[in-house]
């Protein structure tokens, strides 16, 4: 893929674009119900998700590995005339799944909001144009809608990521979108109502800090789906393989040898340092102040394939990940230095097969 305007091969390409072989395979197959404006049915967007083989042996990879269950609610929400919040801890996910289920529904993941706490009403609602609003006076012209006015106008789906970083009063302008399905537009003397397809899918979490609660009213319009960290080490490990290895291709990283010993040991950290447990559930262990979640163990990976290819003899081994999980576990540092040699000495030091990874790990504390 390349940018439009220069032609350039783009760092990361959107997921309709990424996966767009994919996408016209699974509709070419789909004789299913559409709702209205849907580019597939439910269930094509759910093997979307979640992967499968359809009639004529094309693979769909799994974009999300977890419970179906959880898939199949939040597509059933989006066909219905309530939206989508996505929530869970950081690195669950979310962006990850709001992106893929609007390329799938819409054909376009690009009408997105990123929540902040600066984030103002003209984000969610429209601004304006002010040398054509100073020289013709309000206009449909001068309007500048913003990404949900035009999922409305084009009855597609709309996406805010980190909705509750966003000021309470800015996110409560949403109410009469979600309620009446329209926007009006005072200045204008006019609205603009949602073409059938349009909905909205939200992200957030309540671990960070500077977070806003939804009110209650905003809170009824939403069917929330909570993503939950992966639930065994093994699925944990696939989950960060793909990413990994979809990442390095986008990079045009090198598929380096240690590879998967190197991705098990991260995680295996990552999860008992986050569990406040070792895998064999012998030993207690301290949990640092930092969340250890999927996408961070993804980048410590990432960046050790990288110090492997162009700083390494094109192995991936502990010393290249050791540096990352260290930074990724002590980011308090009166703290965490404390919970990370403790852990160190507590229990990888007598670890079996695991000693390449101590050294190094204690290279970068001391």
């Amino acid at each position: 893929m390349s940018d439009e305007m220069t032609g350039l091969p783009v760092l990361r390409a959107h997921a309709e674009e990424a996966f767009a072989g994919e996408l016209a395979a699974l509709a070419k197959w789909d004789d299913r119900p559409r709702p209205p404006s849907w580019r597939l049915s439910p269930w094509a967007v759910a093997v979307y998700l979640l992967g499968g083989e359809l009639p004529d042996g094309t693979l769909v990879s799994p974009k999300y590995v977890g419970p179906r269950r959880i898939v199949e609610v939040a597509v059933a929400t989006l066909a219905t005339d309530r939206a989508l919040l996505l929530v869970g801890v950081p690195g669950t996910a979310k962006t990850w799944v709001s992106e893929h289920l609007a390329a799938a529904v819409s054909g376009d993941s690009t009408l997105l909001v990123q929540g902040t706490a600066g984030t103002g009403e003209e984000s969610l609602r429209y601004g304006w144009n002010y040398a054509r609003l100073l020289a013709e006076g309000p206009s449909r012209a001068a309007l500048v809608p913003s990404p949900v006015l035009r999922a409305m106008a084009q009855g597609k789906l709309a996406r805010i990521e980190e909705l509750t970083r966003i000021p309470a009063d800015v996110q409560d302008s949403l109410i009469t979108v979600l309620s009446e399905k329209t926007l009006p537009i005072p200045e204008l003397s006019g609205e603009t109502q949602a073409v059938r397809g349009f909905n909205l899918i939200a992200t957030a979490n309540d671990r960070d800090r500077g977070i806003h609660e939804l009110s209650s009213a905003l809170r009824r319009r939403f069917s929330t789906v909570v993503l939950p960290l992966p639930a065994t080490l093994d699925e944990e490990v696939e989950i960060v393989s793909r990413r990994v290895g979809q990442l390095g291709r986008a990079l045009e990283l090198p598929e380096l040898p240690g590879g998967a010993q190197e991705i098990r040991r991260v995680v295996t950290v990552f999860r008992e340092l986050r569990d406040g447990l070792t895998a064999d559930g012998r030993t207690r262990v301290r949990t640092p102040s930092g969340t250890l979640s999927t996408a961070e163990a993804i980048s410590v990976v990432t960046n050790g394939l990288a110090l492997a290819a162009h700083f390494g003899d094109g192995v991936l081994r502990a010393a290249d990940v050791a540096v990352g999980v260290h930074g990724a576990v002590v980011r308090d540092l009166a703290a965490d230095r404390a919970v990370w040699r403790d852990y160190l000495e507590g229990v990888l030091r007598d670890r079996d097969g695991w000693q390449d990874f101590y050294r190094a790990a204690r290279d970068c504390t001391d």
